[in-house]
């Protein structure tokens, strides 16, 4: 196994409650905690990836856009993006 593909052993606490969700969940597909935990957290990374991805695309349409209309919409938009609603 190439060193870039051997897995990382990682500790970490969980609240109860997200314990409990996780154990839950590894019943229920028939896996392991720890698998549920990976499975999670790539989600998560790539869901990440396409916020960063959607903000990017936002403020490249802001930048390219004429409308004022547009460009009021867009700067709302990145605002939310930002800052929450």
């Amino acid at each position: 196994m190439p060193a870039a593909d051997k897995p990382v052993r990682q500790s970490v606490s969980l609240p109860p409650r997200v314990a409990r969700r996780v154990k839950s969940l590894a019943k229920s597909r028939r896996t392991s905690a720890s698998r549920v935990l990976v499975d999670l957290i790539a989600s998560g990374l790539a869901a990440a990836d396409r916020e960063k991805q959607h903000f990017l695309d936002v403020a490249e349409r802001l930048a390219q856009s004429k409308d004022p209309a547009e460009q009021a919409r867009l700067k709302d938009e990145l605002a939310r993006l930002t800052f929450g609603d």
